[in-house]
Order: C-alpha cells, then sequence, then structure tokens
C-alpha cells in the first residue's frame, strides 16, 4: 500500500474532511506509479481519518491492482457513465469538505463531487498539496540529474549541425530525435526553437517557412523527462556571426543569471533572488526589453512552486530547485535567455546544469 500519511495529515492540518488527489504529478507521487488524465474521472480521496477510497474507470483496473492500494474501489463503465461510482462514494465516505488541486483537478469531476454530496465544500489546497514535494530527495535529484543529462547530451548533438538555410523546424525535429536517442522516456514540454525575430517570443514556436540566416540568434528552451522528473534547459546561440548589440544583450542576461546564483541561499526569499537578477537588466541599457520574471520551481512539473518572482516572499529552503532563467526581449528584433536548473544547497546553491553559457558562435 502506498504511503499516503503526509496527505493525511495535511487534509488535519487543513481541517477538512479529505484530500482528493486526480492524475497528474502528486497522483504519480503518492502511488508510485503514472497515470493518465483524460475524459474519465480517476480520484483519489485520502480522509483525516479511516481508509482512503478511489474511483477508478473500469478499464484502468488491470493497472491499478499494480499499485497495492488498500481501500475501496468504485469502478465504472463507459456505458454507464460515473455518477454511479460518485454516489456510491458518498455513501461509504460522506464528506463535508474536501481539499483538492486547483490546478489539476478538471471542473467535471468536482462537478460529479458536487453532485453526489450537496453541500460539500470544495477547497482550493494546490499550493498545500504541491508543496509537499517542493523539498526534492536524493532520488528525486537524481531523476531530475539523469534527465538534464541527457538534455545536454541532445543539445550538443544538434548544434554542431545547425547550418544558414535551415528551418526552425527542422533544427527543432532534430532536437527531439536526439533526446530520445540519448534515453528521455518523453518531452518534458514541446521545444522551443526559434531564431531571428522570432527568439523574441518567450514562448515562440517554432517555424517551417522562416530559414536561418547569419548573424540570427537561435534559442533553443528544451527539456527531457526521465523517471517522471523534468528538465528544463534554455541557451542561446547566434548563428556564424554576432553583432555588437548581441554581444552586448547577451553578456547583460549573462550577468543576471550569474547574479542569481549569488544570491540564492537558504533563508532568502524568492523576491530576494528575482530582484537581485532583475537589478541586473534594469541596470542596463535594455530595461525595457524584460517581459519575464527570474523563474519557477522544477521537478515533476515544468512549473512548480517556488516562482522566482518580485513579491513572492516564500522564503528558500535546501533541497528546492528552480529555473534562473533571465532574458531580454526585443520584438521584431531578436531575444536571448539563458537558463540553469538550480537546486539550493545547505549553504547556497548549486547548478544541476553544465552546458557552457560562455557566448557561442555556431553554423560555422
Amino acid at each position: 500500500m502506498p504511503d499516503l500519511s503526509e496527505y493525511r495529515q495535511l487534509a488535519k492540518d487543513m481541517s477538512v474532511d479529505a484530500v482528493a488527489l486526480v492524475p497528474g504529478p502528486n497522483f504519480n507521487r503518492a502511488l508510485g506509479k503514472p497515470f493518465m488524465s483524460h475524459e474519465r474521472p480517476f480520484v483519489v480521496v485520502i480522509p483525516a481519518e479511516g481508509e482512503p477510497a478511489a474511483i477508478v474507470p473500469n478499464l484502468e483496473l488491470g493497472s491499478w491492482e499494480l499499485v497495492g492500494f488498500e481501500g475501496a474501489v468504485f469502478d465504472w463503465r463507459d456505458q454507464a457513465g460515473y455518477d454511479d461510482a460518485f454516489a456510491a462514494l458518498a455513501e461509504h465516505m460522506p464528506l463535508r469538505s474536501l481539499a483538492v488541486e486547483g490546478q489539476v483537478m478538471r471542473v467535471f469531476v468536482s462537478v460529479a463531487f458536487a453532485n453526489a454530496q450537496p453541500g460539500l465544500q470544495i477547497v482550493d489546497a494546490e499550493r498545500e498539496i504541491s508543496g509537499l514535494r517542493i523539498i526534492k530527495t536524493d532520488e528525486d535529484i537524481a531523476a531530475l540529474q539523469a534527465a538534464i543529462n541527457i538534455s545536454e547530451r541532445a543539445l550538443e548533438r544538434v548544434i554542431v549541425d545547425v547550418r544558414v538555410g535551415q528551418t526552425e523546424l527542422q533544427i527543432e525535429q532534430a532536437l527531439i530525435q536526439a533526446l530520445f536517442a540519448e534515453g528521455a522516456a518523453s518531452l518534458a514540454f514541446s521545444p522551443i526553437v526559434a531564431a531571428g525575430d522570432n527568439s523574441a517570443r518567450p514562448h515562440g514556436k517554432a517555424r517551417a517557412d522562416y530559414q536561418i540566416r547569419p548573424g540570427d540568434a537561435l534559442l533553443f528552451d528544451f527539456g527531457a523527462r526521465k523517471h517522471g522528473f523534468a528538465a528544463d534547459i534554455t541557451r542561446t546561440f547566434f548563428v556564424e556571426e554576432v553583432s555588437d548589440e548581441g554581444r552586448a544583450v547577451y553578456d547583460t542576461v549573462l550577468r543576471a543569471n550569474l547574479a542569481g546564483f549569488e544570491a540564492c541561499r537558504p533563508g532568502v526569499t524568492a523576491h530576494d533572488v528575482d530582484d537581485a537578477v532583475t537589478c541586473v537588466l534594469e541596470a542596463s541599457p535594455y530595461g525595457d526589453r524584460i517581459r519575464t520574471k527570474t523563474g519557477h520551481g522544477l521537478g515533476r512539473d515544468v512549473h512548480e512552486a517556488p516562482y522566482i518572482m518580485r513579491g513572492n516572499g516564500q522564503i528558500m529552503r535546501a533541497g528546492m530547485v528552480w529555473t534562473n532563467e533571465p532574458g531580454l526581449y526585443d520584438l521584431d528584433n531578436f531575444g536571448v535567455r539563458i537558463e540553469d536548473d538550480v537546486l539550493v544547497t545547505d549553504d547556497g546553491c548549486r547548478s544541476l546544469t553544465s552546458f557552457p553559457k560562455d557566448l557561442t558562435i555556431i553554423g560555422r
């Protein structure tokens, strides 16, 4: 049986009757096996007192048996629908309040709970539930490091073959192939390969009709997923040549990135780290090109707590992992972003990424 005691304790701490998990990072962490999120409700309910229960699509029962779950299971089939399963859960476990993952649970699942148990108070506990995994274990860090190593080897493979005339989409496809060739279990997210003016769009999409030109900034934002954990790395290169403006902007972003490492240690806040990074950008001639916060937490999700931004008073603690990714973006011109994955240590921090950050010209 998976150990669900921390969720039981969370329900007690929040003074709610139970915590509900649906397929996603917390669900997979709690149960030790990944399950898909789709149109079929699939829920584990962990009460403050008593045994847990689950609503499981019938077609998933074979996989569910491998979890070793000890508690009531209410399965349902597509043909009959899921209402009876929620009603059976309500009879088995009457609830007055339920803590849910506000960023993960879909509306139709919360409606099914409310229909089965009129008057049920549904509480958004995203921060509290996800907060249980904000401090990474040694095993978590090893999985992150494996995903990062795969990602860096893939990038090294790809950049040696970049040439003027290739399209962003061609390079993106090569990157995806390299990630899997190096051992990725899946993609952490759809990669961003953006050149020229497209590199100034923080979440630009690769174009099939734009051919790389001399002097283009070429930005890669990507990551492998391994053992359930995601890498998230960005490097910006220049193709064949770089302008004086390109050098100056790159140098500014690199200095901001390094300032993030200098500022990070246990006891400072996420605000403090972002402020140190952003002050470097603001003091440059390019302060009007700032469009994003410094970064975000990283682990089973690509974006999770802590969020590295001004105004966030969350204390940085040893074992947190975050992305240090300052950038400057001039729309219709070019953008530069440098992103490392950073582990907070007992006496400071260290980069889990090791891919070189010096300005690099490729394609020649």
